[in-house]
């Protein structure tokens, strides 16, 4: 779960020499550790999940989603009246034409593959349901001891109340409007600005930390039999199994739009400057536009 950065003390009020930039101690030793431990994990995970929803890429609300249940979501392939394959992505009453990504893909040795996502995207590359999901749960204990690690670390040293608790006047309307107008225009803080985060990137982490991610383990533990004697009240908090599935696949997607977001953010801020700073822990301040 660790996404984001311990920052720099605002008391820290030492100035570079002139022509050079401040730099300052941005990322502690456990939140650089656990952040490219999940980075390795969550790939993996997903990569693995995908596998695993391959055996039936089909999703449904509900406790069964067999018999006449409707699928909200179902990935698969129709031949046409010549005999040529397509892949077919249905989401509610639409459907879309994804020959060549999902439903119909490119397998070893110009072989055409017939699953929902493409070999290169799964672990194993090849169908393997038991193998994948001993993957996953392997991968999914590490990523709940190594979140455990940063949400004890981040409330013991005060990084998620200090750094991540948006104030109230960080909510008001009229900054929380400057902010987005930021984010549009692709302006980022320099100077002092740029020791803290904004507010939507505040809300971002919270949402992302303590919502999304815990809510991908329960989500995962209620899709298990086995966990069902130690929290039955799972299913029914989550309105079944398959509602589960569903729910952790949305999850799943959004945590992807996510990395897709941030990793973006991270090229357009200064790739060298932002990673960096997740290896070393050290970050060079960008100069005020004033300057």
């Amino acid at each position: 779960m660790a996404i984001e950065a311990t920052l720099a003390p605002a008391s820290d009020t030492s100035r570079p020499p002139e022509g050079r930039r401040e730099v300052v101690y941005r990322h502690s030793v456990v939140v650089r550790v656990t952040h490219w431990v999940n980075v390795l994990v969550i790939s993996l995970l997903l990569m693995s999940g995908l596998n695993i929803f391959n055996a039936h890429p089909e999703l449904y609300w509900g406790k069964f989603g067999a018999n006449f249940d409707f699928a909200w979501l179902a990935m698969g392939s129709v031949h046409t009246a010549a005999g040529a394959a397509h892949g077919v992505l249905r989401l509610g009453g639409l459907a879309f034409d994804t020959t060549g990504v999902l439903g119909v893909s490119a397998g070893p040795h110009g072989t055409r593959l017939y699953q929902g996502f493409p070999a290169w995207s799964t672990l194993p590359s090849w169908r393997d349901l038991a193998t994948a999901r001993r993957w996953h749960f392997f991968l999914a204990w590490i990523f709940v001891a190594n979140g455990l690690v940063y949400l004890l670390m981040g409330l013991a040293n005060g990084h998620l109340r200090r750094d991540l608790a948006p104030t109230i006047s960080e909510l008001s309307p009229a900054n929380m409007g400057r902010s987005i107008l930021d984010h549009i225009k692709l302006k980022h803080p320099t100077g002092e600005a740029a020791k803290r985060y904004n507010v939507l990137q505040k809300l971002a982490y919270v949402v992302v930390a303590l919502i999304l991610l815990p809510l991908m383990v329960l989500t995962g533990l209620a899709m298990s039999p086995g966990f069902d004697a130690i929290a039955p009240w799972l299913l029914d908090l989550f309105g079944g199994r398959q509602s589960a599935r569903s729910l952790h696949f949305i999850c799943a997607n959004l945590l992807v739009l996510f990395a897709i977001i941030h990793v973006t953010e991270v090229f357009l801020a200064g790739v060298l400057n932002e990673v960096g700073s997740m290896i070393t822990g050290r970050y060079a301040l960008p100069r005020d536009r004033q300057a």
